[in-house]
């Protein structure tokens, strides 16, 4: 899951282990401490090379976005597994009755 915002933090030519350490901490604190609940909405501010509070800075990721892509990321899995059914599926070609290796069987070579 640090993946994304790793690349963001190089993309913008920043440290990206102290920045990327700094929000791991905040979001652990936000799951661990109750007084700290409000750090979940801790994310990164790249202009600045610093964390910031995302929900205070209007940054907010619609949860409609987010259903959209799992809905349409499963139904391309599911048309993978079909096209995959449907190759295993094929009927297996008859052998040649004059290939080398049926005549070198039958004797006629």
């Amino acid at each position: 899951m640090l993946v994304i915002p790793k690349t963001l933090v190089v993309n913008a030519a920043k440290d990206s282990t102290e920045l990327v350490a700094k929000l791991r901490a905040f979001h652990n604190a936000s799951q661990t401490i109750e007084a700290k609940r409000a750090f979940k909405w801790i994310g990164l501010d790249l202009e600045n090379g610093k964390c910031r509070d995302n929900k205070d800075a209007g940054v907010l990721e619609p949860a409609m976005s987010k259903i959209k892509s799992l809905k349409f990321a499963t139904e391309a899995a599911i048309t993978i597994l079909r096209i995959d059914d449907m190759i295993k599926i094929y009927q297996p070609s008859k052998e040649d009755p004059n290939s080398y290796a049926n005549a070198v069987r039958e004797g006629r070579l």
